[in-house]
């Protein structure tokens, strides 16, 4: 928590429609530093208009939506940077051909000699580049190869590195892990843990509860806009956020039709009754 005992971003009933489509209804939702906060979703579920209310791509159509305790309605996502909020996008936004030090400055270029002679001071961006990634624990030999040559976790944590320096104090990373396999999702994975060790509040959005539950502190699930579950690590276990991602109550509805099936498997599938008995956390359960 903030000194004050506050989040930095919190949302409150917050909602969005497009025109007569309501994407977004009644989200509660509170971020605070040093801890991961993951939105969990099938794809429709709402993350991204999610994303984009935060970032201030779109702005909400109901609720509050406040930055350290102080109402704000964000017109530009530059407006959402200047109060700390950075959000590292699937893509990356990165220009594969350059090298990884021009895209660690990107669009915000460290220069040096008076007007209107000033050129690009490529000494200290690379050695300020080299020296902020060292610090989140990321070793690059040459910060002079193209980041298009780099894996998609590298990427990704070049991208979170970057949102550091620049002074995130929230960063949003959206479904960092879903294009990379098991041993580079567990370099992005680390390096999510990093950000929150040195104090920002991150916002995980994944699709993935395994890879939530081996970083996350706190838990929010939505479904077609709402949230069906919002609960801290210590209230919910592996199990349970799996189902309530997967969709259990409607698993156990096509349970009967499956088993009419010849070799689906139905036994593990979970029963009605299991899903609406209060969330706890499974004894035992680890990362």
């Amino acid at each position: 928590m903030s000194q004050d005992g506050r989040p930095i971003v919190e949302l409150r009933g917050a909602g969005k429609s497009y025109g007569n489509v309501r994407a977004l209804h009644g989200v509660d939702l509170q971020v605070f530093p040093s801890q991961v906060t993951c939105v969990l979703g099938d794809n429709g579920a709402g993350k991204s208009t999610l994303i984009k209310i935060i970032s201030g791509l779109h702005q909400h159509s109901e609720g509050e939506f406040l930055v350290d305790g102080e109402p704000v309605r964000f017109t530009t996502p530059r407006q959402a940077l200047d109060r700390g909020i950075a959000t590292v996008y699937q893509d990356l936004a990165t220009v594969p051909l350059m090298p990884v030090w021009r895209n660690f400055f990107l669009g915000s270029e460290m220069t040096r000699g008076p007007w209107p002679v000033r050129r690009l001071d490529i000494t200290r961006m690379k050695k300020t580049a080299d020296e902020e990634l060292r610090n989140m624990g990321i070793i690059l030999d040459d910060l002079d190869q193209p980041i298009g040559t780099l894996s998609g976790g590298q990427r990704q944590s070049v991208a979170i590195a970057r949102a550091v320096y620049f002074g995130a104090r929230v960063l949003i990373l959206d479904e960092p892990t879903a294009a990379l396999g098991v041993k580079q999702s567990g370099v992005v994975l680390k390096y999510i843990a990093a950000a929150r060790d040195r104090g920002l509040g991150v916002i995980f959005i994944t699709h993935n509860p395994h890879h939530a539950y081996m970083v996350g502190d706190h838990f929010s699930v939505l479904r077609l806009g709402t949230m069906e579950l919002s609960a801290s690590r210590s209230e919910v276990g592996l199990e349970e956020l799996t189902n309530h991602m997967a969709g259990g109550a409607e698993l156990a509805a096509l349970k009967h039709e499956l088993a009419q099936v010849r070799g689906v498997d139905v036994e593990k599938l979970p029963e009605k009754e299991d899903l609406t008995a209060p969330v706890v956390a499974s004894e035992g359960t680890s990362s």
